[in-house]
């Protein structure tokens, strides 16, 4: 019986937490999009975990790292005309608790030859701030 009422309040718990969430990680997305859109990759980066332990996975294998994570970027897309003008549109939420959230959906780079794709973001709350920890990209 403790086992079912612990998941009735962890539930309810979730369930209360999940327009706050939402929210938040939606304008830490809009945000992002617009450091993206402005040409400051650097600002755009600032939503993803400083740390070692930030992955990126993309159909050329896993970076590993901050760091590693903004110099590829740079390296892809140093100049104005191949970042184009960045869209996110998204397909999925799955709030799971207070502190932990999943976004999955679609981008979209317009610019002279248009790119897109789909993404998987793992979004944690560290030290009071959204940041993605995982971020898998096609």
């Amino acid at each position: 019986m403790n086992y079912i009422l612990s998941l009735v309040f962890l539930s309810l718990v979730v369930c209360k937490a999940q327009p706050r969430v939402r929210l938040e990680v939606q304008s830490a997305l809009n945000l992002q999009q617009q450091a993206w859109n402005e040409g400051r990759i650097e600002e755009f980066m600032q939503y993803y975990w400083n740390h070692d332990s930030l992955r990126f996975v993309s159909g050329k294998g896993m970076t590993l790292g901050w760091q590693a994570t903004l110099q590829n970027y740079q390296k892809k897309y140093f100049n104005r005309a191949l970042m184009g003008t960045l869209a996110f549109t998204i397909v999925h939420w799955e709030i799971l608790n207070s502190k932990t959230c999943m976004v999955s959906g679609i981008w979209q780079l317009t610019r002279d030859q248009p790119l897109g794709g789909r993404f998987t973001l793992l979004w944690k709350k560290i030290k009071g701030n959204w940041k993605i920890v995982y971020d898998h990209t096609s």
